[in-house]
């Protein structure tokens, strides 16, 4: 039974996970597009549009934070696995809830206690671009870095509960 419910928490997070992953490969073919315009309008045409210029690299940014949780559901993060990589199913859930919980999770809260406060006042001043022509509500790009740290919080969570399920199937 209570197993049950972490399995369907635990797949609701991923669901939520695969959502950001699809966005990201949206924005990905959306950005190509835009770069792609923004080329064709500056050598061809001679135009060029700031506003155009900050919108590819918004997208840019959001496909790395809102894919950070959806690159770790999948396993496709960075692991440096000499030792890992034959090891058995317990040893990993046991070194990856180690290392979640000691580091990772520190690290994001650390992530969030010294970016909250640059969110914040960014949406409470109503920041735009410094440049002129540039996108307003800067802090919708700013508010990629909260995004970042509740997706890949809340996937840390699932794979302690995956792996809290597979060391008491053991």
């Amino acid at each position: 039974m209570f197993t049950n419910i972490l399995k369907n928490l635990s797949s609701t997070i991923n669901y939520i996970n695969k959502i950001a992953g699809f966005i990201c490969a949206l924005l990905v073919v959306l950005m190509s597009l835009n770069v792609f315009l923004v080329v064709v309008l500056r050598y061809l045409f001679g135009i060029s549009f700031i506003w155009m210029q900050e919108t590819y690299v918004w997208m840019h940014a959001y496909i790395f934070m809102l894919g950070a949780g959806f690159t770790y559901l999948n396993d496709d993060h960075v692991r440096i696995d000499i030792i890992y990589r034959s090891s058995s199913k317990l040893y990993k859930a046991l070194v990856d809830s180690i290392g979640i919980i000691f580091l990772l999770l520190p690290f994001l809260y650390i992530i969030w206690n010294f970016s909250y406060p640059f969110v914040y006042k960014s949406w409470q001043m109503n920041e735009i671009s410094r440049e002129a022509g540039g996108l307003s509500m800067l802090y919708l790009l700013k508010l990629a870095i909260l995004i970042f740290v509740i997706l890949l919080s809340i996937q840390a969570i699932a794979k302690i509960i995956n792996n809290f399920i597979n060391i008491i199937q053991k």
